[in-house]
C-alpha cells in the first residue's frame, strides 16, 4: 500500500476549526496528533502567492499565545507588495486568522517511522500587515464581505422596497451571508510526452473526450483527489473529463503513455473567504496527488495554443439568515416562474456588468490569462450576460461572461457564474471586486423608484436606448452564441472591446476613474493596493516577455527552416518559403539601419515604455500567428523533405 492510500485510511487530523475551540482545547488537539511536526502561516500577497514558512510545532506550542494574538515578522521581499513593502521599509507581519479553517498538509514522501505516519504541517490562513495595516488579498476580501453585508442590511432598512417580490420582511433578517464557489479545470499529461496540437484540436471539435470515462493512472489520481478532498471536508461534487484531450497509448508493459487530457473538479460552495482558501487547497491536493501517480498537472490558463484553455468559473451568491434559523436567497424572486431575479439580484447583476472594466484587470493580469480569452474556446471575450431563453429555461450559454444560474425547484441555488477567471486567478481579489461592483448596482436600484419588470426591461434594452444606470451605447444581455451569431465588429460595438495585453487591461483603472472608486468604497481596496497590484502585474508582464515569450518566439523562428528539395519545389513552395523567410527576418534579424521587431520589444521593455510595449506585443502576436500558419501550409504541400 503506498503512502497516499494509507493516508486515506488513517485516522489523521485534516481540518482544525479554532473558532469552535478554546485555547487549551486547541493546544490539546494539536498535541494529540504527533504526526503534525510544523506549522505554516499562509498569507496571500497581491499576486495570489501564498507564503509557506516552516515553524517547528514545539516553537508554536511554547509560544502559542504570541502566535494566536500577534504574528510572525518577515521580510517584504518574500511577498509581492511593490510600493508598499519597500527596501527601506520592508517589515511585514503575518497574523493568523482565528476565524477560518486550518488545514494539515501531509508530506507523502516523509514518513515518521516512530509512528508510521506522514509528517504534517498545520497550514494557518493569515493576514499580512505592513505599518499596522492589512495589505494582503485575504484582508481585502474580508473587508469586502463586511462592507457588502453591513451596507446591504442598511440599504434594506432605509429602502424596504428592495425586498419587493421576495417572501421576506426586514424584521425577519438576522444577518446577510455571502457564499462563493469555484470550479477548477486543468490539463494532465505524462512527463516528457506531448500530443500533436492538430490532433488535440480535432478531438476538441469532435468532443471525443468530453465527459468520457477516465482510465489508468488518471482515473486513480482523480479518485484519490476526490477522496482526499472529502477528508478535508470540502464536499467534492464531481470530477470529469473536459473538452480537451486525446486518447492515450499503451506501452509494451500495458501502461498508458502519451496521456494528454483536460479534467475538471467541482466541490461544494462555502462562505466567500473560506471558498477562496479552499480553492488554493484543492490546487495543492491535485498537484500532489497527480504527481504521486507520475502525472504532470498544469493550471496555466492557456498551456497549449490552439486548444481549449483552463477556466476557473467563480460562483457568487447572496443570502439572508433569518431569525428563525432558515436561509433565503436574496437574488431569487418569491415566484420563480414570474421573474428571473428580484430587485437586489437585478441591481447586483447590473453592478457586475457596469463595473467589469475594473474587475477584469484583477482576473486577467498576465499574458497567459489573456491568451485564454479568445473566440472559439468557450472563454468570454466581451462584457455580456445570459439570463435564459425564457423564464422556465435556465441559462447555459457557455459563450458569455456572466451566466445566471437558476434551479426552478431550488430558489437557494440562484447565483451568478463569472466565466472569465482561470486557475491562477487571484480568487480573493476577484470575489472582493465582484461584491464591490454588485453593491454599487444595488445602491443605484435602492435609490430609484423602479419595478422588477422595469429593471428587467432596462437590462435587455438594445444599444441606443436610454438606460437606467447602464451605458446607452452598449448591450448587456444576449442568449445567442456570441462567437457564431455576431461578427467581431458587431460584438465590439455592442459589448465592448476586450483588452489584448496586460497594459490594455491595467489602464482601465485610470481610464474609468468612477468605476475604480467603486473598488475603493469603504476602504475595501486602497489606491496603494491597486497601484501595487498594477506595478506587480507590469513587472511580471515585462519579465515574462523578456525571459519567456521572446525566447520562445526566437526558437520558433529558428525552427522554421527551409525543408523543401530545390529540384522538386513548386512555385507554391517557393512562394511560401519567401513569405516565411521575410517574416523570420522581420521578427529577429537586425540590420545596420533597422532593428527587428523583437529587438524593438526588448528596448521598450527595458525602458518600461508600457504603452509602446503593448503595441509591439500585439504586432508580435499577429506576426507569429502569420509565421505559424504560413509554415504549416508550407509543410503540408511537401511530399519529400530535403
Amino acid at each position: 500500500m503506498n503512502c497516499l492510500s494509507k493516508v486515506l485510511k488513517e485516522e489523521l487530523l485534516f481540518v482544525v476549526k479554532p473558532y469552535e475551540q478554546s485555547r487549551n482545547e486547541l493546544v490539546q488537539l494539536i498535541k494529540s496528533h504527533p504526526e503534525i511536526k510544523f506549522i505554516s502561516l499562509m498569507g496571500i500577497d497581491l499576486s495570489g502567492n501564498d507564503t509557506d514558512v516552516k515553524i517547528p510545532i514545539t516553537n508554536f506550542l511554547n509560544n502559542v499565545d504570541e502566535f494566536l494574538s500577534g504574528g510572525v515578522q518577515t521580510d517584504g521581499s518574500s511577498v509581492v507588495l511593490p510600493g508598499i513593502a519597500t527596501l527601506s521599509n520592508g517589515k511585514v507581519d503575518i497574523v493568523a486568522d482565528l476565524d477560518s479553517n486550518w488545514f494539515v498538509d501531509y508530506n507523502f514522501e516523509h514518513i515518521d517511522s516512530a509512528i508510521d505516519k506522514p509528517v504534517g504541517t498545520l497550514r494557518i490562513p493569515s493576514f499580512l500587515y505592513h505599518n499596522e495595516k492589512a495589505v494582503d488579498s485575504r484582508s481585502v476580501l474580508k473587508r469586502a464581505i463586511s462592507s457588502f453585508c453591513n451596507s446591504l442590511l442598511q440599504l434594506i432598512k432605509n429602502n424596504p422596497t428592495l425586498l419587493e417580490g421576495t417572501s421576506i420582511k426586514l424584521e425577519q433578517i438576522d444577518k446577510i451571508v455571502l457564499t462563493s464557489a469555484t470550479e477548477l479545470e486543468f490539463w494532465v499529461k505524462t512527463p516528457n510526452d506531448d500530443a500533436d496540437v492538430e490532433a488535440l484540436s480535432a478531438s476538441q471539435v469532435l468532443q471525443e473526450q468530453y465527459w468520457k470515462r477516465t482510465k489508468g493512472s488518471v482515473r486513480t489520481a482523480m479518485e484519490q483527489s476526490l477522496l482526499l478532498m472529502d477528508r478535508y471536508e470540502l464536499s467534492p461534487e464531481m470530477g470529469h473529463k473536459e473538452v480537451g484531450g486525446v486518447k492515450a497509448k499503451l506501452d509494451d508493459s500495458g501502461n498508458l503513455t502519451h496521456i494528454m487530457e483536460q479534467l475538471e473538479i467541482d466541490w461544494k460552495y462555502s462562505s466567500s473567504l473560506q471558498a477562496a482558501d479552499n480553492d488554493l487547497l484543492v490546487r495543492t491536493i491535485i498537484k500532489e496527488v497527480f504527481r504521486k501517480n507520475s502525472l504532470e498537472v498544469t493550471f496555466q490558463a492557456k498551456p497549449i495554443e490552439g486548444v481549449a484553455g483552463n477556466g476557473k468559473h467563480v460562483h457568487i451568491g447572496v443570502a439572508a439568515k433569518l431569525k428563525d434559523g432558515s436561509t433565503v436567497n436574496l437574488f431569487s424572486p418569491e415566484d420563480m416562474r414570474y421573474s428571473f431575479l428580484n430587485k437586489i439580484g437585478y441591481g447586483a447583476l447590473m453592478g457586475l456588468l457596469h463595473n467589469y472594466e475594473v474587475i477584469n484587470p484583477l482576473i486577467s493580469p498576465t499574458i497567459d490569462s489573456l491568451n485564454r480569452l479568445k473566440p472559439g474556446f468557450e472563454a468570454p471575450v466581451c462584457i455580456v450576460a445570459s439570463l435564459g431563453h425564457n423564464i422556465n429555461i435556465p441559462s447555459r450559454n457557455r459563450t458569455v461572461l456572466i451566466g445566471l444560474i437558476r434551479d426552478m425547484a431550488n430558489p437557494l441555488a440562484t447565483r451568478f457564474e463569472i466565466r472569465s477567471p482561470n486557475p491562477m486567478t487571484n480568487s480573493y481579489l476577484t470575489i472582493a471586486a465582484a461584491y464591490q461592483a454588485m453593491l454599487d448596482g444595488i445602491v443605484a436600484v435602492a435609490g430609484a423608484n423602479i419595478s422588477i419588470d422595469e429593471l428587467h426591461n432596462n437590462l435587455i434594452k438594445p444599444k441606443g436606448q436610454e438606460k437606467f444606470y447602464l451605458d446607452r451605447n452598449r448591450e448587456y444581455v444576449s442568449e445567442k452564441n456570441i462567437y457564431d451569431e455576431y461578427s467581431v465588429e458587431e460584438r465590439e460595438e455592442l459589448f465592448g472591446i476586450h483588452p489584448s495585453t496586460v497594459y490594455e487591461n491595467m489602464i482601465s483603472f485610470s481610464k474609468y476613474p468612477e468605476k475604480t472608486k467603486v473598488l475603493l468604497n469603504n476602504n475595501v481596496m486602497t489606491e496603494p493596493i491597486i497601484n501595487s497590484f498594477v506595478s506587480a502585474s507590469y513587472t511580471r508582464w515585462i519579465t515574462e516577455l523578456l525571459n519567456r515569450y521572446i525566447p520562445e518566439s526566437i526558437e520558433l523562428v529558428r525552427n522554421c527552416k527551409q525543408i523543401h528539395n530545390i529540384n522538386e519545389a513548386t512555385d507554391m513552395d517557393i512562394c511560401h518559403w519567401n513569405k516565411i523567410n521575410n517574416l523570420r527576418h522581420y521578427l529577429v534579424k537586425d540590420t545596420m539601419n533597422e532593428k527587428s521587431l523583437i529587438s524593438r520589444i526588448k528596448v521598450a521593455a527595458i525602458n518600461k515604455d508600457v504603452e509602446e510595449l503593448s503595441h509591439l506585443q500585439i504586432l508580435l502576436n499577429r506576426k507569429i500567428t502569420e509565421l505559424k500558419d504560413e509554415y504549416s501550409a508550407y509543410r503540408k504541400n511537401l511530399i519529400d523533405i530535403g
